[in-house]
């Protein structure tokens, strides 16, 4: 733990302010006692206005808003809404019933059974029956050729070209080998003359060899010829029967859609034509007619209950008419009085304060300053003009002398230029600073700088008088209202509250206990007194009924009692009873 003492941060100290004078003093006083004369009326009077406006708010105007949105609601909102849940909704209900009752019968039955009893089954005889001609014109005859046709001549090419492979290409050169390059080869061993000869041969095999082959093409070509022509007269007879049965088709098409175009206008005038005619004759028209009539009731409704507002706008309008006009304007009328003549005030010092004394300076220090500086200049200008036309002659007449002396002259000239600039520099920075540095200075330090700890020492004791005094003026008024309710209290509420505890309400007791409640308690007796007699008399007069119908009618006869008794299960036991027992020695 920490036992030592930590020093206590100390608390910040207000800036204190700087000394002041016997003249703030002086100042704050009077100014104190203008602004809280000037103060504490506004104050009563703003505080007074405040008051009658939260009474007024409170006890006039909220209630009255109250009243008049109620009687709002009950003229414009309870009627429309009974209107709406009473006959517009269950209308509006029914109207939508039977618009979808109609709607269904109109536009989505006649559609779903045209849909399942004609669409769905042509459709699926047609895509049946397109189907089936699809595999007639384009599947089976193609089958039939590749099967019959095209799979057999292959077969029988393969046959011919694998026959013609072996026997002729491949038995040749075996043969060429085994019965001409074998011997040929033994022979050039020992027959080299021979070879020409033997060449002779070959040559001769050779064209041989390339008849025979010749012969089995030809052969070949031909097969194949008579096999397209075939195959050409086959597809022509099944084109022939693909045009007739595509004119059958067509023909069959147009006559079902001569039919269905007979159909369907008929179908579409009995569903789109017909049943709008009636509607609108027989339905839309009438109700039109109603909704028009009852238009009409309505705005005539609407031009009573304007009516019965403007006469009630009048009666709360007139009251509030003659209050501004008696009452707020002159009240307003006096609060811009007041706010101008403040104003004019604060405007007249405002000028005082920073318009007139520069006014003054300007006319007064300023421009005349501004004249001399204007003429100095003019007359240095003057002055230079002079010397430099002087100067001017002086270097054109040099000019025609030697250079020498003309360097000489020009160091003369610059020297007498620089030393008259530094002249006039010295001339022109003394009268600025005496004519404008100070006497800027000189108003700044004696003029502005007291003016101004004046106008703030004026402004800050101001504002501190009006927040004393509005300050002071809320404790006045404040001690003001409550002497003010006090008398009122003694005036008028503590008399009124004696007379209400100590004459109305033993008053309203003595009455209360001798007049009301007797009177209560006999009106009690007499009805309890009435009842009971009409309770006899009913009786009486049922069982005066009971005994006619006996005399004509006879007795009511017993009900036999049943032989078997229903089959159910024990009922719980009965609860004890004082009347009761349960021991046998008592039971009856």
């Amino acid at each position: 733990m920490d036992w030592e003492k930590h020093p206590t941060p100390a608390e910040p100290v207000a800036a204190e302010r700087p000394p002041e004078g016997c003249l703030v003093a002086a100042i704050r006083i009077p100014v104190r006692i203008v602004v809280l004369v000037l103060v504490v009326p506004i104050r009563l009077t703003w505080d007074a206005v405040a008051a009658g406006g939260r009474a007024v708010w409170r006890r006039c105007l909220v209630p009255l808003a109250r009243g008049t949105g109620q009687l709002l609601r009950a003229v414009f909102v309870v009627p429309w809404v009974w209107l709406w849940a009473r006959v517009l909704a269950p209308a509006a209900r029914g109207v939508g019933a039977a618009l979808t009752w109609l709607g269904g019968a109109l536009f989505v039955r006649p559609w779903v059974a045209l849909w399942r009893r004609v669409l769905v089954p042509v459709g699926r005889g047609v895509a049946l029956a397109l189907a089936w001609t699809g595999r007639a014109l384009f599947v089976r005859p193609w089958v039939a050729l590749w099967r019959h046709a095209l799979a057999p001549v292959g077969r029988g090419v393969r046959a011919v070209a694998l026959w013609v492979w072996w026997k002729g290409a491949v038995a040749s050169v075996a043969w060429w080998y085994l019965r001409v390059m074998t011997p040929a080869g033994h022979g050039i061993a020992w027959l080299s003359r021979g070879v020409w000869a033997g060449l002779a041969f070959v040559g001769r095999g050779i064209a041989r060899l390339a008849s025979v082959v010749r012969g089995g093409v030809v052969a070949v070509g031909r097969g194949a010829g008579w096999l397209s022509r075939a195959v050409g007269a086959g597809l022509a007879s099944v084109g022939r029967g693909i045009a007739h049965l595509a004119s059958s088709v067509w023909a069959g098409l147009t006559a079902a859609g001569r039919g269905l175009r007979v159909g369907g206008v008929w179908l579409l005038r009995a569903l789109f034509v017909v049943p709008w005619v009636w509607l609108y004759a027989r339905v839309l028209l009438p109700l039109g007619g109603g909704i028009a009539w009852l238009a009409r009731g309505i705005a005539a409704a609407v031009r009573a209950l304007g009516a019965g507002l403007a006469a009630l706008l009048r009666a709360l309008v007139v009251p509030a008419v003659w209050l501004y006009a008696h009452a707020l304007s002159p009240l307003g009328r006096g609060i811009a009085l007041l706010a101008r003549g403040a104003a004019t005030a604060v405007i007249w010092l405002a000028k005082a304060l920073f318009v007139w004394p520069w006014v003054w300076l300007h006319t007064r220090v300023l421009a005349p300053v501004g004249r001399a500086t204007a003429f100095l200049f003019k007359l240095v200008g003057a002055y230079l003009a002079l010397a430099g036309r002087a100067l001017a002659a002086g270097l054109a007449w040099l000019g025609r002398g030697v250079w020498s002396g003309l360097a000489w002259l020009a160091r003369g000239v610059w020297a007498g230029v620089a030393w008259f600039g530094r002249g006039v520099r010295t001339v022109v920075v003394t009268l600025v600073r005496w004519i404008f540095v100070v006497p800027a200075v000189a108003l700044w330090r004696w003029v502005l700088v007291p003016v101004g700890r004046a106008v703030v020492v004026l402004v800050r004791e101001t504002g501190e008088a009006l927040g004393h005094a509005w300050r002071v003026a809320g404790h006045v008024s404040r001690a003001v209202g409550r002497f003010l309710g006090r008398l009122l209290r003694w005036i008028f509420v503590d008399p009124v509250r004696w007379a209400y505890r100590n004459v109305c309400t033993p008053l309203g007791h003595l009455v209360r206990d001798s007049v009301w409640r007797p009177a209560a308690q006999a009106v009690k007796d007499a009805g309890r007194t009435a009842r009971q007699a009409l309770a006899a008399a009913r009786e009486s007069v049922r069982q005066a009924r009971a005994d006619v119908r006996r005399a004509l009618f006879g007795a009511k006869r017993a009900e036999p009692e049943h032989l078997v008794r229903d089959r159910r299960e024990p009922g719980p036991p009965q609860a004890r009873t004082l009347g009761s027992s349960t021991t046998a020695l008592t039971k009856d």
